[in-house]
């Protein structure tokens, strides 16, 4: 059990930028198909909210990928647990993911799907902790910036916890 937590983020916080997201990312696609993958689990909320911003069609699919098991740090070992079932190909994709720390994750997931043959790939994270950065992984559409911190909340986990909470805060260490 981890003690009280520091809010980083409110949800209001939260809100704003994502509708500021869904903006910059309709104006992008003008209108143009999207095919965008949701990487699970943290990132299911804010793939929920943001699409709800987005402004054209959408197709949304689910990827799954783990390298931090019950850690609060990365192992640096990708383990696809649940790979896309559809074909992509000459299509615009839109990667969204909850967090870059590392980036080795998303570098490894960028590739995989490249491999695939789409018109497009572009990334969409939440937030990117750049003083944990190994990879360089460029983020098209980026929420917000933070220090090396971890954090929980809308969506991030601590051990499978607290994905439910409103806000994103910072675990005492």
């Amino acid at each position: 059990m981890i003690g009280p937590l520091d809010i980083l983020l409110s949800s209001e916080d939260i809100a704003a930028r994502i509708k500021t997201l869904g903006e910059e990312i309709s104006s992008h696609y003008q209108g143009k198909p999207i095919i965008l993958i949701c990487v699970l689990k943290g990132s299911f909320v804010f793939a929920a909210d943001l699409v709800r911003e987005i402004d054209g069609p959408i197709q949304i699919e689910f990827m799954r990928l783990s390298s931090y098991g019950n850690s609060t740090t990365s192992s640096g070992e990708i383990n696809m647990i649940l790979d896309l079932n559809i074909d992509i190909t000459d299509k615009e994709v839109l990667i969204v993911e909850d967090i870059v720390d590392t980036g080795i994750t998303l570098f490894f997931l960028r590739d995989h799907i490249e491999k695939k043959g789409p018109a497009a790939v572009k990334i969409c994270s939440l937030l990117h902790k750049p003083a944990r950065q190994k990879v360089e992984v460029p983020i098209d559409f980026l929420g917000f910036t933070i220090e090396d911190k971890f954090v929980v909340g809308y969506g991030l986990d601590h051990d499978e916890r607290y994905r439910n909470l409103p806000f994103i805060g910072v675990v005492p260490t």
